[in-house]
């Protein structure tokens, strides 16, 4: 691999296509996450000087320029801004699917970062979310934790017939307002039910015959996020009404997430789509597989 500090002039571009993630997943609060087959791609080009960012796809009307966070990140790997960024995006920005921690493995990855390991960390720095930046990495099902101040994430087996049905509002929900409605300290009783249903769901995702909904049950951000978002709990319920092996937010929503076995997928998925237009919740249902591969990356700089 050459240098990626080394390119100064017109040269051959670096790209970096990375997974999108479903964090959370009920009682895993800020320490389980699901990489998702949607995708955002950079390719980083060298450039002889000034910095430019062209943007499509999802999160195209951000500001763009220096203060892109794809830019950041890459300026930051490379010490220089004597680059030209291209940001191809399929996650949703704002939906509670780790689109800028997406964004930032993928920038750093394309700028020079080691993969996935480097990629991670700085995923974890810019984002402060291990693990959407883990999943984004490292692709499948993980674990993750802030040890000492470093990241640490580690693979757990996922059933590779689950699916995911995931209902996407068209509102956003900014994880900064989605974090301020949580509340400071939680009692000891909601602990234990959240660390109960932990054990299920892990169980369940390596192996979805073993899968119970209430796995996907929360008592740590999920009620307390419902008032922004008041149509969620009728989704939940709804959706497990209607097929869903368990169902829970994503992330700091407002998306959700209904698990499935692969035959069920595209019925549950309708059913989703059915009951988002009873609830007047404008916006699109998906079907999911996991994405396994992480960051991948092509080419060269120099």
């Amino acid at each position: 691999m050459t240098p990626a500090g080394d390119a100064t002039g017109e040269g051959a571009g670096r790209v970096a296509r990375v997974p999108a993630s479903s964090a959370n997943l009920g009682p895993g609060f800020d320490t389980l996450a699901v990489a998702l087959g949607l995708y955002v791609e950079v390719e980083l080009r060298p450039r002889e000087e000034g910095l430019l960012v062209v943007a499509e796809g999802e999160g195209a009307h951000l500001p763009g320029g220096a203060s892109h966070l794809a830019a950041r990140v890459a300026r930051g790997v490379l010490g220089h801004d004597r680059f030209e960024l291209h940001v191809r995006s399929d996650i949703p920005v704002a939906r509670g699917l780790g689109s800028s921690a997406a964004l930032t493995v993928a920038a750093a990855a394309a700028a020079g970062a080691q993969c996935p390991d480097e990629a991670f960390e700085v995923g974890f720095r810019v984002d402060g979310h291990p693990e959407n930046a883990a999943a984004s990495a490292f692709g499948g099902l993980v674990a993750a934790a802030v040890i000492g101040g470093l990241p640490v994430a580690r693979h757990l087996e996922l059933d590779p017939e689950l699916r995911f049905v995931v209902v996407v509002p068209d509102r956003e929900l900014p994880t900064a307002e989605a974090r301020q409605a949580l509340p400071s300290s939680v009692p000891l009783g909601d602990a234990v039910f959240n660390l109960s249903r932990l054990g299920l769901l892990v169980a369940g995702l390596a192996d979805r015959r073993l899968l119970v909904p209430e796995a996907g049950d929360d008592r740590l951000h999920q009620p307390a996020r419902s008032a922004l978002f008041s149509e969620a709990e009728a989704l939940l319920v709804g959706l497990r009404r209607a097929g869903a092996l368990t169902s829970c937010w994503s992330g700091a929503g407002p998306s959700l997430v209904a698990l499935s076995d692969a035959g069920a997928a595209e019925g549950l998925c309708a059913s989703a789509r059915a009951l988002m237009a009873s609830l007047g919740v404008p916006g699109k249902a998906l079907v999911l597989g996991a994405d396994h591969a992480g960051v991948q990356v092509t080419g060269t700089l120099g």
